[in-house]
């Protein structure tokens, strides 16, 4: 396949929280700035130790039990940024921060808590950002995106090395989730796995976006297929198994004008893939075209 390479010499950082991230949210965009010709690196900040699997033959690779998923999801995320086409790192090195959980959780007093990283991180990430001199910067915005503390965090850090980077990036994007988008896709679910639940309205989303991006073919298929490299956290109902998910989970679409498949986290809340992905503008020079994350950029 022969993609367009107008993006060459573009340096672009997404800072996140935890492996998966970086295809759930950004996955797309990533994917596509790559095929043109961007040099991508993902910056992730912990091992997501908390997270909860989906599936039940790893359940004891949780942290309540032997605490082992970090070590996995280092795997996983491996296989999702050779997926995209970017280059990944971890901030700090690999576990030197720890996911905090949500709010409440008692792995909020982890010594090594990401949501407690204070200075040290900022620092790290700034060192980061004065050696890749990214002209643009990918993360959440002020609330994370949905609350997380360690995304609430990844926010506050991009933007403070951002600020001190003796070669500011040019513009600073935060990923959302779109209402109206979203429930465009929700519309075209016609119906979804035995076991699994219908989404209510506690989706965290926005009314408002400054930029909205249609994924290529060749961008949604590697966001697809990146997604499905996190098995433990997350389970697309295409029919598809593995050793994690063993047994097959099949959705109907009445449309895929919006979404492409739908997919779900632990809570088994049915989720549309979407076609596009959506962001605001957190800093820096505005969009020339909403339709292009790098549109007015000099590089």
């Amino acid at each position: 396949m022969v993609f367009q390479r107008d993006l060459v010499g573009l340096r672009v950082v997404a800072v996140h929280a935890h492996p998966d991230d970086e295809a759930i949210w950004t996955g797309g965009a990533l994917a596509e700035l790559a095929q043109r010709g961007a040099d991508v690196t993902v910056i992730t900040c912990t091992l997501g130790e908390q997270g909860e699997i989906i599936g039940q033959p790893y359940q004891a690779l949780v942290a309540d039990a032997t605490d082992q998923l970090g070590g996995f999801r280092l795997t996983e995320l491996r296989h999702s940024l050779d997926l995209l086409g970017v280059h990944g790192e971890y901030l700090g090195g690999a576990a030197r921060w720890r996911d905090s959980g949500m709010i409440g959780d008692p792995a909020n007093d982890h010594p090594r808590a990401f949501v407690h990283s204070g200075s040290e991180a900022e620092i790290q990430l700034l060192e980061r950002f004065n050696a890749l001199r990214p002209h643009l910067v990918i993360t959440y915005g002020p609330d994370g995106g949905y609350g997380h503390p360690d995304h609430i965090r990844a926010h506050e850090i991009a933007h403070a090395a951002a600020q001190a980077s003796i070669h500011p990036p040019q513009r600073i994007l935060w990923a959302v989730t779109a209402r109206g988008p979203l429930e465009q896709g929700f519309a075209e679910i016609a119906g979804i796995p035995v076991g699994w639940q219908r989404a209510d309205d506690s989706i965290a989303a926005v009314e408002t976006f400054d930029a909205e991006i249609r994924l290529s073919d060749a961008a949604l298929a590697t966001k697809f297929a990146a997604m499905k490299a996190h098995p433990t956290q997350l389970w697309i109902a295409d029919g598809s198994v593995s050793d994690v998910n063993p047994r097959a989970a099949v959705a109907s679409m009445s449309s895929t004008e919006y979404a492409i498949a739908v997919f779900c986290l632990s809570n088994l809340v049915a989720q549309p893939l979407l076609r596009t992905e959506h962001y605001q503008l957190g800093h820096g020079v505005p969009l020339s075209d909403p339709s292009d994350i790098t549109s007015g950029l000099e590089f």
